[in-house]
């Protein structure tokens, strides 16, 4: 991920350099359709749940863009971007704790560096958001607070100033990315890869859902699934492009590689479906390009056009037998944050030490392109550093909350449904006759 320096605004106006317009209302846009991801993955995770406990997933997303965006800015960003404390481990957590002293400041090319605060803010709120649909169907509600709060501190963030913290004068930046020199352009292990394994993590936590394995468990609403996945589309632009940090060329590329990824994702996935199952679905389409998708976030700065439809094709591919794995070794991730999002984010972080080229942004060549293995062991050390520390860091997260205030919800109240039990609402009144708890409420107080 390309970012440069950070400093003094007025020092930067003495010597001529200025605050760029067309990049800064670039990253303006860019960060409000990451804005929009988080509705869209709303509709995306609550199509996929059953009706009982739509709602429920729904508030997982939503209160996962309240509480981690508070986080964010009251220490994570400062976790993330402040000095290094050493080693390149972890940042100053009081440097810029509540964004202090970043309304004047710049980040080149030339854009507010608090503009750049929220733009990472919202890419810690998706990743977070993400991590509960491994666990839909079954989780304590303030539970699930607690534990966003805590994994933002002790997870998100730490990875995020491995990943992204790149070196300039005077600061070091975090190891991953200045000393491994991993490739991950817009979060191919800091999101993808640390949201599946903090899944993976939580669902072994949790166990298994009722019925798991024998009942029913579909989608209840392919149609919110089809509508949340358009919206996932149209944010990740913001999302991988918007990590150019400016309106150029750069962006531009980023921009054509995630469009055929995503398409190709599509593709790849629908083959599978109608070789193996003699049916290609709704559910296939929506979760294949979401995983060309999630492929591309890391390497859209380092492949061609065509490389893009490479590494698409194959994560929808190869995610489509990847969510079986479930079902083989025991573990429920509920909406298949691990074999999209976990599986995906190493296919399209792996594939850069393959398919990258030095003609696109990140200028780096791949084993395929005459870099020999080098940048592939750089990746491979990236992957498996942030699966092991997300995953451990959540079992133990998991595990503590689980003990001391009870993760998953009682069993009469799964099997009844969490949106009636926790919320007192119910997504759809199919019956004028029949009324709610809050309905209730509302008219006593009304009285």
């Amino acid at each position: 991920m390309p970012f440069a320096s950070v400093t003094d605004l007025p020092a930067l106006v003495a010597s001529g350099a200025r605050i760029d317009a067309g990049d800064t209302a670039w990253l303006l846009a860019a960060a409000a359709l990451v804005l929009l991801m988080v509705p869209g993955l709303a509709l995306f995770y609550g199509g996929m749940v059953r009706s009982k406990s739509v709602l429920n997933m729904m508030m997982m997303t939503f209160v996962s863009l309240a509480v981690i965006t508070v986080v964010w800015v009251l220490v994570g960003y400062s976790l993330a971007f402040g000095d290094d404390l050493g080693g390149g481990l972890l940042g100053d957590p009081g440097q810029y704790a509540g964004l202090r002293n970043l309304l004047t400041r710049i980040t080149a090319p030339g854009v507010p560096t608090v503009l750049f605060a929220c733009f990472q803010g919202l890419f810690a709120v998706v990743t977070g958001a993400l991590v509960s649909g491994a666990i839909a169907d079954r989780a304590r509600f303030g539970a699930w607070i607690v534990f966003a709060t805590l994994w933002t501190v002790l997870v998100y963030a730490p990875i995020a100033h491995w990943v992204f913290d790149g070196s300039r004068p005077g600061h070091a930046g975090g190891w991953l990315v200045n000393q491994v020199h991993l490739v991950d352009f817009a979060g191919g292990t800091a999101v993808e890869v640390c949201s599946g394994a903090s899944g993976l993590a939580l669902a072994l936590v949790l166990g298994r859902r009722v019925g798991f394995g024998s009942d029913p468990m579909r989608p209840h609403n392919l149609t919110l699934v089809m509508l949340g996945a358009g919206l996932l589309w149209v944010g990740w632009f913001g999302f991988n492009s918007g990590s150019a940090l400016g309106a150029d060329s750069a962006a531009a590329s980023v921009f054509a590689t995630t469009l055929v990824a995503g398409a190709a994702g599509t593709l790849g996935w629908l083959a599978l479906e109608r070789f193996r199952d003699g049916h290609a679905t709704s559910l296939g389409a929506a979760s294949g390009m979401v995983a060309g998708l999630v492929a591309i976030t890391p390497s859209c700065g380092s492949v061609t056009v065509v490389g893009g439809l490479v590494i698409g094709g194959a994560a929808g591919a190869i995610c489509a037998v990847a969510i079986g794995l479930k079902y083989r070794w025991g573990y429920d991730d509920s909406l298949d944050v691990v074999g999209v999002h976990l599986v995906g984010g190493l296919v399209g972080t792996l594939g850069i030490g393959l398919v990258a080229t030095a003609g696109a942004p990140t200028a780096v060549d791949g084993l395929l392109y005459g870099g020999g293995v080098t940048q592939l062991g750089r990746q491979l050390i990236g992957c498996g550093t942030v699966l092991g520390y997300a995953f451990l860091v959540s079992l133990a997260l998991g595990l503590l909350i689980h003990k001391l205030m009870g993760f998953r919800i009682d069993e009469d109240h799964e099997v009844s449904g969490i949106d009636q039990i926790v919320h007192a609402e119910s997504a759809y009144d199919l019956h004028s006759g029949a009324r709610t708890r809050a309905s209730v409420l509302h008219g006593l107080r009304a009285e």
